[in-house]
């Protein structure tokens, strides 16, 4: 059986730049992961050209979908190039249920939260790929 990997990441403010996503992806797909992507859920919910669309969105449904889409995973790879509210609770919440946390991530001075609850932390998608290997 394959191992399912959460792909986690920035979503506020980054609507139209979830391209990350992909790269993940196409990293899992030829390693031999199943992906979990909660964005080709999510992105139906976003209109374009909406602000504070997340307001109109069933909060307890939309953060319990995240956390069972976590608890299915075997691995969660949290994609920081900025600070995000969400990504880093699915980081604290994978972590706490004994999920691999990977995190990518060029920022100089990652928090002690997000140190303290990552097995794993690579500046970029070269190394993502490298550290998945250790995972296989």
């Amino acid at each position: 059986m394959k191992k399912q990997v959460f792909i986690s990441g920035p979503i506020l403010g980054m609507e139209n730049n979830q391209g990350y996503r992909e790269k993940i992806a196409d990293i899992l797909v030829r390693m031999g992961f199943d992906v979990i992507n909660p964005w080709l859920r999510e992105k139906v919910l976003y209109k374009g050209d909406e602000g504070c669309w997340w307001n109109k969105v069933p909060t307890f449904d939309f953060i319990q979908r995240d956390l069972d889409d976590a608890d299915r995973c075997g691995i969660m790879i949290v994609y920081l190039p900025k600070l995000s509210a969400g990504a880093c609770m699915e980081l604290f919440y994978a972590k706490r249920k004994g999920k691999k946390v990977i995190v990518v991530s060029e920022m100089e001075c990652l928090s002690p939260w997000i140190i303290a609850h990552s097995d794993m932390i690579v500046k970029n998608f070269d190394q993502l790929e490298e550290a998945l290997k250790r995972f296989q």
